[in-house]
């Protein structure tokens, strides 16, 4: 019982989330549940990803098989559309109050899927949440208003809900062309008013090399789109430092960074975001007690704590929060310098931590005005 209230606890605090992938966040039943239906069809063998399915603390193998599997079961319109509107409910129920959600914009030509019909399908799924007000639009420069909320909501009839504030992050996957790379951006561009707010590179980190992106991410930049990279995932000293020379709004995971990659990283105050659960699973750090987290927070450096793929990595966003609380203050309680830590990865400190990351997202003020507005009402309740 003890452990069940200290749960609700983590959950009623409002959570900022910057890093989640929209296909590995799926649900597992509903994975479950198209993994069953692929192996009726024969397109796949039901067996050999069913363990690995219904397992919580998959090893690295079975994680591949997993994305392996989502990437057929998502070129789906109506399967993507089911799978964004669950995620965000998911999200929403364990009270995460701005939600930037990425994904690869996709191309199927077999089945008539084009890089905008599946962005398309997933903003139909934002369209069919019925848990919460999803704000979607961009706000409009004159009133501070979202532009065409009911269009998006389908929610005006003046009824006070529970409100979640999603932004779309189109990703460019290393595999990708310069040319495929700018029609992503592209596409992001023409998608502004229905919630695009900006550019991730992910994929691969071994494949693909920097400047096939940089002619796109500049022109993203340019037109002033929010980039995100997926930074240090393996060791390559040269392209981390051009990553970081870029100056992005954030940068992802930061696994591999020498001594020099941290100097320059803190210089520039680029915000982090840290999967804690993901670096594990991945075996990309050894232990959560020796991950870079301690050595950012204890800089006083901009970090936000993310799930990269809950459904994948059996997490959620308040699962992260508990993790850093109680894994970094047992772990460093040994070393003296570390106890400002120790005593400090309290409720109250990471209420603040969380908090904090308002400051990251790639929305506007008035957006951020209302999250604070958000986090001040959560302390007055709780008492923090």
């Amino acid at each position: 019982m003890e452990k069940q209230r200290d749960m609700d606890w983590w959950v009623s605090i409002p959570k900022v989330e910057l890093h989640a992938h929209l296909n590995g966040s799926i649900r597992g039943s509903t994975l479950l549940e198209l993994a069953r239906g692929l192996g009726e069809k024969g397109t796949i063998v039901f067996s050999d990803v069913e363990h690995a399915i219904l397992k919580d603390d998959r090893s690295l193998q079975e994680v591949f098989k997993l994305f392996d599997l989502i990437h057929i079961v998502t070129t789906d319109h109506k399967i993507l559309t089911r799978i964004t509107q669950e995620v965000v409910e998911d999200f929403a129920a364990e009270n995460v109050v701005y939600l930037e959600l990425r994904t690869t914009p996709k191309r199927n030509d077999l089945i008539g899927m084009s890089k905008r019909s599946y962005m398309e399908a997933v903003v139909k799924g934002l369209r069919a949440v019925a848990t919460v007000e999803v704000d979607l639009a961009p706000r409009d420069l004159g009133t501070g208003n979202p532009v065409n909320s009911c269009a998006i909501t389908d929610l005006c009839d003046g009824t006070a809900r529970k409100k979640i504030y999603v932004r779309l992050l189109l990703s460019i996957d290393r595999r990708e062309t310069t040319a495929s790379a700018m029609e992503t951006v592209e596409l992001a561009l023409e998608m502004r008013d229905l919630g695009v707010a900006g550019i991730d590179l992910s994929g691969n980190p071994i494949v693909g090399e920097w400047a096939t992106f940089l002619p796109a991410l500049k022109f993203a930049r340019e037109q002033g789109l929010s980039i995100t990279l997926h930074c240090g995932e393996v060791p390559n000293p040269v392209e981390i430092n051009a990553m970081l020379d870029f100056l992005p709004g954030r940068i992802g995971h930061a696994c591999f960074f020498g001594e020099e990659e941290w100097r320059k990283l803190k210089s520039c105050k680029i915000p982090v975001e840290i999967c804690l659960t993901s670096n594990i699973r991945t075996e990309t750090i050894s232990s959560v007690d020796v991950h870079h987290f301690v050595d950012l927070y204890n800089a006083e450096h901009p970090t936000v704590l993310c799930t990269d793929d809950s459904g994948v990595f059996s997490t959620s966003l308040s699962g992260e929060y508990i993790l850093a609380s109680s894994a970094f203050g047992r772990s460093y309680a040994f070393y003296e310098y570390e106890y400002r830590l120790l005593n400090g990865l309290g409720r109250s400190e990471m209420f603040r931590l969380a908090r904090k990351a308002i400051e990251f997202i790639f929305a506007d003020d008035a957006v951020k005005r209302e999250l604070g507005e958000i986090f001040e009402s959560a302390a007055r309740k709780l008492d923090l």
